[in-house]
């Protein structure tokens, strides 16, 4: 196939690429790529055109500088193309690889966004016809399923495409209830503002302590938060009673989908169920504002009831949301000395440096 590749230096005309691309996803957007440019990777974009002119493919690649001479290069929940057209596949496969050779790169992870097992699809959406030939494909050019993924593999969705009636019978009985037992309590929610960044890191830093996850400093949260808050993306919402902060959410919104990314609550009012409602409310917002996706962003691996996210995915899948999974991330190794000491070495440093933010995290709240 006869493919030209150019550069897109340009904020708009990158976005409205993607959000036209099939499997159009935020972490392909421009502001992701600044945000990781500021966490030291840098962002390139690349836009595949065809013989007659089409926008056929586009990908956003994170490179990061591993000494003097070598790099990594990552692809998140891309590249976005027709996963349908194997000659497209092929051709986009191909010379990503050419790219990341000539990029002195230690590998290249990909991260495809494709749903490869899509259960009852709604009209919005598009799923892989040949999702079973895409793991092929992947290995016929060199990748293999990486050790280390990055994103979450498996997702929950809701289809805002239906009316808020239908929305709450899709719900199961006891999400449902919950939602209607907060209104009758008391809890409110409503959308926040920059202002309430550091009341957010500070809940995000108890929940945290409490569940038991490691999170980064105050200085990174509020560059993901809110650079994208004041770009138009990121949107706060806060659950109060009495008015009282006692849950958040942080949602993001891109073309057509909201993400539900960041989420965080006291210990106050549990009983009260506010996280429901919260949930609600952030899926109505979604809707009322032209988005036909809301995905939860992450769910269990399997569905083992001692899986981590287990008692998540049971959370999510509440409100009517359905199971989609993606092949997930996928490496091609050109230096594989040099792969096997960043893949095993490093999550050893990360491992410390998780041990260290925490009590970091104990200090910010004391």
């Amino acid at each position: 196939m006869d493919l030209e590749i150019v550069t897109i230096k340009e904020r708009r005309v990158w976005n409205n690429i993607v959000i036209d691309m099939p499997n159009s996803h935020l972490l392909q957007s421009w502001e992701w790529g600044e945000f990781k440019t500021r966490q030291r990777w840098q962002a390139k974009r690349l836009l595949w055109i065809s013989a007659s002119g089409d926008q056929v493919a586009a990908a956003q690649i994170l490179e990061r500088k591993i000494g003097p001479f070598f790099s990594i290069l990552y692809v998140p929940r891309g590249p976005l193309l027709d996963w349908n057209d194997a000659s497209l596949r092929g051709a986009v496969l191909k010379q990503l690889k050419e790219y990341a050779a000539a990029s002195q790169a230690i590998f290249l992870k990909i991260d495809p966004g494709v749903i490869i097992e899509p259960g009852s699809l709604s009209t919005t959406e598009k799923a892989s016809r040949t999702a079973g030939e895409i793991p092929q494909a992947l290995r016929e050019y060199g990748f293999h399923i990486s050790t280390d993924q990055i994103q979450f593999r498996n997702t929950l969705i809701v289809d805002l495409s239906k009316s808020e009636d239908e929305l709450l019978s899709a719900m199961k009985q006891k999400t449902r209830y919950n939602i209607r037992l907060a209104g009758r309590r008391g809890v409110s929610a409503h959308l926040g503002s920059d202002e309430d960044f550091k009341l957010l890191y500070r809940m995000y830093a108890e929940t945290s302590l409490r569940d038991h996850f490691t999170i980064r400093d105050q200085a990174y949260y509020k560059d993901v938060w809110g650079s994208f808050h004041y770009s138009g993306i990121a949107h706060p919402m806060i659950a109060v009673v009495e008015g009282q902060p006692v849950a958040a959410l942080i949602l993001y919104r891109f073309g057509n989908t909201a993400w539900y990314l960041y989420g965080m609550s006291r210990n106050a009012h549990r009983e009260k169920m506010p996280n429901h409602l919260l949930q609600w409310e952030a899926i109505r917002w979604a809707k009322a504002v032209g988005c036909t996706t809301y995905d939860f962003w992450g769910a269990a691996e399997t569905q083992a009831t001692d899986d981590p996210m287990a008692g998540v995915s049971r959370f999510k899948s509440g409100f009517g949301a359905r199971l989609i999974h993606t092949p997930g991330a996928w490496d091609v190794v050109f230096r594989p000395t040099a792969a096997w000491v960043y893949h095993f070495g490093i999550p050893k440093l990360f491992s410390l440096m998780r041990w260290r933010g925490r009590a970091k995290t104990q200090q910010s709240l004391e």
